[in-house]
C-alpha cells in the first residue's frame, strides 16, 4: 500500500511545488512508483512535469464535484514511473461548490481509497491556504511535509498550521487512521548569509528531529528547469538543487522504510 505525503504551508512561495515535483522525480530514480496529485490552483506542478494544461479535459478538481472519476483524470508523464493528476488554472469556486457535501472533507480519500495499492508513494501538492482542499489533502494523507523558507518570519503562519494539522489529527482518529508531521524541509538556503542559518537553527530548536538533514540550496537551476518543464533533477542532475533533493528522497525512504 502507498504512503501518501502532502506537501502544506499556506505561505506562499516555500517551495511546495518545487519539492512535490522533484521528490516524486528522485524517488522514480529510486524506482518506487508515484503519483502526484497537484491541488495548487496555479497548477505550477502540472506545468512543472511537462503536461500542457490545454491538454486535456478534465482535472482534480473536476474529481472534487463527481464530474470525473480517477481514470477520468489520470495522466501518464514520459517517466513511466510517475502518473499525475493534474489541475488547470481556469477552475475557480470548487471549495464554494462543494462547501454543501457532507462528506467534503473526505472526497479526496475516498478518491484514492482504492488506488493505494497501485503506488509507492503518493505526493500532494497543496494550495497556499488551508481552506477545504487543503483540508482534503491532509486528511487523505499518512504524513505531511512541511517546508519552510530559510529566511526571516519563517515560522510566520505555521502555528495556523500546526493547529490545521492537530484538527485533522482528531478527524482521521475517527476512523482508526493517523496524520503525523513526517518532515520540516528547510529550502531556498542562500549560503553567503548568516541569517539563514540562524531560521534553520530556530525552525530545528521547535521541530527537532522532525527537521530533515537535507536542506535545499537556492539555486537558479531550479527556475530554468521549470521554464523548460522537467524536474531540476532530470534538467540538470548533478546541480547543487537536484543532488539535495536526490539526498531527500534517500531520508524520506529511511522515515518510512
Amino acid at each position: 500500500m502507498s504512503y501518501i505525503l502532502s506537501i502544506a504551508n499556506q505561505k506562499g512561495g516555500v517551495g511546495k511545488t518545487t519539492t512535490a515535483i522533484n521528490l516524486a522525480s528522485a524517488l522514480s530514480e529510486l524506482g518506487k512508483k508515484i503519483l502526484l496529485i497537484d491541488l495548487d490552483y496555479q497548477a505550477n506542478a502540472t506545468t512543472c512535469m511537462g503536461i500542457n494544461r490545454g491538454g486535456f479535459d478534465k482535472c482534480i478538481f473536476d474529481c472534487f464535484t463527481k464530474e470525473a472519476s480517477f481514470d477520468d483524470v489520470l495522466v501518464k508523464t514520459k517517466n513511466e514511473l510517475i502518473h499525475v493528476l493534474p489541475a488547470r488554472t481556469l477552475v475557480q469556486g470548487i471549495e464554494e461548490k462543494i462547501i454543501l457535501d457532507m462528506n467534503r472533507d473526505f472526497i479526496l480519500h475516498s478518491l484514492l481509497k482504492d488506488r493505494r495499492d497501485d503506488y509507492d508513494y503518493i505526493l500532494i501538492d497543496c494550495p497556499p491556504s488551508l481552506g477545504y482542499i487543503t483540508t482534503n489533502a491532509l486528511i487523505a494523507s499518512d504524513g505531511v511535509i512541511i517546508p519552510v523558507q530559510c529566511e526571516f518570519l519563517a515560522m510566520d503562519g505555521l502555528t495556523q498550521l500546526l493547529n490545521t494539522i492537530r484538527l485533522v489529527q482528531t478527524k482521521k482518529k475517527v476512523n482508526h487512521e493517523t496524520l503525523i508531521i513526517f518532515g520540516v524541509l528547510m529550502t531556498m538556503l542562500d549560503a553567503r548569509v548568516t541569517s539563514g542559518y540562524q531560521v534553520v537553527n530556530e525552525i530545528k530548536t521547535y521541530f527537532n528531529e522532525k527537521v530533515f538533514q537535507t536542506i535545499i540550496p537556492r539555486n537558479i537551476t531550479c527556475s530554468n528547469a521549470t521554464f523548460y518543464g522537467v524536474p531540476v533533477t532530470v534538467f540538470s542532475p548533478k546541480s547543487k538543487s537536484a543532488l539535495s533533493y536526490k539526498q531527500l528522497a534517500k531520508e524520506v525512504l529511511e522515515r518510512r522504510e
